[in-house]
């Protein structure tokens, strides 16, 4: 008996109010993959990407492009915000005012695998856009699951971070599923690549198939 997919698109359009941004859409992805969707900003990926967390809920982690940190609170309560659904709002409000001991050690390894642990108690608006956005990585890790969404979730930090962090994700998460714009780094964290255009799925092919030159189409007008 073959087991039902993770995500199962058929012909599927996808948009906002002024219409559709993607057209006709026909997806798989299994329980188990490591997907990353490329192509041209406006191409898609972001709408795409959206849509699977909509379907996925509280079964997927995501990292959001826009970060979505409160930029008021500490590195360590943005973290814990990955868990706030596990627990109840008297717990949560007590942890706020007085982070708990437990919670501290359970986000310490987190943060510090991250190379964020001298910013534990730093409020999230002090910090530099990629320190943001390994916090945002170490809320995804604290709230764990099956399946990790990243859209663009390495844009804001180096090439040997972001190796670092698409390394700590790969290990964390049986799935992961990617919008990525750095093609080199796509081709290598992930098993497969799906590229989009105009509107349009135009390629999904393995990446071990693939060298970052056959990505090149989906740049150019």
């Amino acid at each position: 008996m073959t087991s039902a997919p993770l995500i199962a698109l058929q012909g599927v359009s996808l948009g906002y109010g002024n219409g559709p941004v993607l057209r006709e859409v026909t997806l798989r992805i299994e329980a188990g993959e490591k997907v990353a969707f490329v192509g041209a900003s406006g191409a898609g990926k972001s709408t795409l990407l959206g849509h699977l967390y909509d379907r996925l809920g509280r079964r997927a982690a995501l990292v959001p492009q826009q970060l979505a940190l409160v930029k008021n609170l500490s590195v360590f309560h943005n973290v814990y915000m990955g868990r706030l659904h596990h627990h109840s709002p008297l717990y949560n409000l007590a942890n706020l005012f007085l982070p708990l001991a437990r919670e501290v050690r359970a986000v310490g390894p987190l943060v510090d695998r991250l190379g964020l642990s001298d910013k534990l108690q730093t409020s999230a608006g002090e910090l530099s856009g990629g320190q943001q956005q390994r916090t945002a990585v170490a809320r995804a890790l604290f709230q764990g699951g099956d399946v990790l969404l990243g859209d663009e979730p390495v844009s804001s930090v180096d090439l040997l971070q972001a190796r670092d962090v698409l390394s700590v994700l790969r290990e964390a998460f049986p799935t992961l599923i990617l919008a990525m714009h750095d093609v080199n780094l796509a081709l290598a964290y992930a098993d497969r690549v799906i590229g989009l255009k105009e509107g349009a799925i135009v390629l999904d092919r393995p990446s071990a198939e693939l060298v970052p030159s056959d990505l090149d189409p989906l740049y150019r007008p």
